[in-house]
């Protein structure tokens, strides 16, 4: 099994997507969107990117937990990962999102 892009809306009306990999783990999570063509238009960008491993910022958080943001040609950010303890776990994170961005699997979770 791929990946799959998840489109969800949040409690407040906005829309937001997740990738996540084979085994069902979020593997990226996608800003806030005020219209749901705008995430599917995120996911697009996600698809397009997620290869370049150039579009790949590796951050450190002030706790000192690891994690990683997927930026599109503008350097606007497309997703952002979970925390992770170490940088092997986010350099397979990265690996994850190489592997499955390129799915063309999308559930709309929205009609639900």
């Amino acid at each position: 099994m791929a990946g799959v892009f998840e489109i969800k809306k949040a409690r407040d009306g906005q829309f937001y997507f997740h990738l996540k990999a084979s085994n069902g783990e979020v593997i990226l999570t996608s800003e806030m969107y005020k219209q749901k063509a705008s995430a599917q238009n995120g996911i697009a960008s996600v698809q397009k990117n997620s290869g370049d491993d150039t579009k790949y910022s590796r951050l450190k958080s002030k706790n000192g937990k690891v994690f990683f943001t997927l930026k599109a040609a503008n350097y606007q950010v497309i997703g952002s990962s979970e925390m992770y303890n170490s940088e092997a776990a986010r350099d397979s994170g990265i690996a994850s999102v190489k592997k499955n961005g390129s799915t063309t699997t999308i559930k709309d979770l929205t009609k639900a």
